[in-house]
This record gives C-alpha cells, sequence and structure tokens, in this order.
C-alpha cells in the first residue's frame, strides 16, 4: 500500500506510540485523523502535524457511538480511510491479591479489558465497515491495513499484570481471526507487540527504573524508541504480503516474573 495521500487513523494518537506514528504517516504524506480522549494536547498535535492534513477528534473508544462520529467526520474530511492504528491503551499494575489479602477490585480488571481488548476491537469492526464499502487501492485488491498493539506482557505477563496481560494476549489471539475474517474484503491485520519502550511516561522515571526495566534487552541494550515502533506500522503498510502476524518488537527481549 502507498502511503502518499492515504488517510490513516490512530487512536491514542496525541502521545507515545501512537504519537509517533501520526509523525511517521505524516512525514510518508498521508491525512492522519487523531482519536485521542485530551483535547488540549489534540489541538496542539494538529498545529504540529499540519491542520491541511490532520484531524483530531475526542474518542472514547469503548463507546460505538463515539467512534462511529469520529470515523463519519474522518471519511468527510478526507474521503476512504486505507488504515488504522489502534495505540489507545491503559497499563495499570495491581496483584490479584494485596498484601492483607484482598482481591483486586474486578472494576479495574475490567476496565483494563474495555480498553485496551474492547477498545481495539471495537474500533476495528467499524473500520472495516467503512474499508469494506471502498474501492480497493491497488491492483491486488487491497482496501485498508488494521494494525494493533499487543506488548510482550501478552506473552510473559510480570507481576501485577493479569489484566494487562490478558487484554494484550487478546489482542495477539484476536490477530490470525481477524484478518481470515476481512481477508476475501481485501483487508489486512496485523499486531505489533512492543517491549519496554522510551515513551515520555517511562522516560519520566529515574534513570535507576529505566535501567532496571532494559537490563532483560539482548541488543541493542536500552529502551525501544517510539520511532521504531512508527517505522514497523510503514513497513507492515508497505509490505502487502504481511497479514495476520504479530511482531514482537522488544530487542530479544524475555520479561522476567518481576
Amino acid at each position: 500500500m502507498t502511503l502518499n495521500n492515504i488517510t490513516a487513523i490512530v487512536t491514542g494518537g496525541c502521545s507515545g506510540l501512537g504519537h509517533a506514528t501520526a509523525i511517521a504517516l505524516r512525514d510518508a504524506g498521508a491525512n492522519v485523523s487523531l482519536f485521542d480522549l485530551n483535547e488540549e494536547l489534540g489541538a496542539q498535535r494538529v498545529e504540529e502535524l499540519g491542520s491541511n492534513n490532520t484531524l483530531f477528534t475526542k474518542v472514547d473508544v469503548r463507546d460505538e457511538t463515539s467512534v462511529q462520529a469520529a470515523i463519519d467526520a474522518t471519511t468527510e474530511r478526507f474521503g476512504a480511510i486505507s488504515l488504522v492504528v489502534n495505540c489507545a491503551g491503559i497499563a495499570p499494575a495491581k496483584r490479584l491479591l494485596d498484601k492483607e489479602g484482598n482481591p483486586a477490585p474486578l472494576g479495574d480488571f475490567q476496565k483494563t479489558i474495555d480498553i485496551n481488548l474492547v477498545g481495539s476491537f471495537n474500533v476495528s469492526r467499524l473500520v472495516a465497515a467503512t474499508m469494506a464499502k471502498q474501492s480497493p487501492v491497488n491492483e491486488e485488491g487491497e482496501r485498508g491495513l488494521i494494525v494493533n498493539t499487543a506488548s510482550v506482557a501478552g506473552y510473559e505477563g510480570q507481576i501485577g499484570q493479569t489484566a494487562y496481560a490478558a487484554s494484550k494476549g487478546g489482542i495477539i489471539g484476536l490477530t490470525l481471526p481477524m484478518a481470515r475474517d476481512l481477508a476475501p474484503l481485501g483487508i489486512r491485520v496485523n499486531t505489533i507487540a512492543p517491549g519496554v519502550m522510551g515513551t515520555p511516561m517511562l522516560l519520566a522515571m529515574p534513570e535507576k527504573v529505566q535501567d532496571a526495566l532494559s537490563a532483560n534487552v539482548q541488543f541493542p541494550k536500552r529502551l525501544g524508541l517510539p520511532e521504531e515502533f512508527a517505522k514497523l506500522v510503514i513497513h507492515m503498510a508497505n509490505n502487502s504480503y504481511l497479514n495476520g502476524e504479530t511482531i514482537r518488537l522488544d530487542g530479544g527481549l524475555r520479561m522476567p516474573p518481576k
């Protein structure tokens, strides 16, 4: 898929991995529609990326009405949607039982699943419905690409990551069947499972904490860069034979229990 002049949606597009992806897509010539909750930051990102080719919409990825309204605003502004990158998510840490033996609140688990897993599925299904009605973008019959964000925690969840690991394991699990569902329509589905990435939130932590997080990375011995995540998104878009796959982006990291 050629990225120049296509339209891409990025959820969680105002910060972290989503922001890096939005920058890379704009640099490749794509129109970018940012789905996020932070209106102040959204206005700033539109100014940074160029208001002629960037749209921000306040979106709760869990809410069907909110997502559909943002999709409609995107198509009204830019036309056909060819790519969606689901980066919106949360990463809470809570043990199953606390030090007093009290169980973790069920609502905390449910919220993580709802945002990370259900939210990604919700956006994907609604965007796919729009893509399915569009004309193919190339002679192979490709209509679009969905890229979801998992995590190495989906494979090796650490202590305190029951909710997060379950949500990301769910993303990994839905990748192939979603790709199979959408294959007859020319819509590809891939997932990126990042390791420890140098997002602003993580870089704000003490250097000692950063060193501990990257200690089990094999090579290169450092945190991953959001720009490296974005490069993989670009490759997935450009490589039409890559479909139904989850790729770990982790420097050979295998997470220890804690």
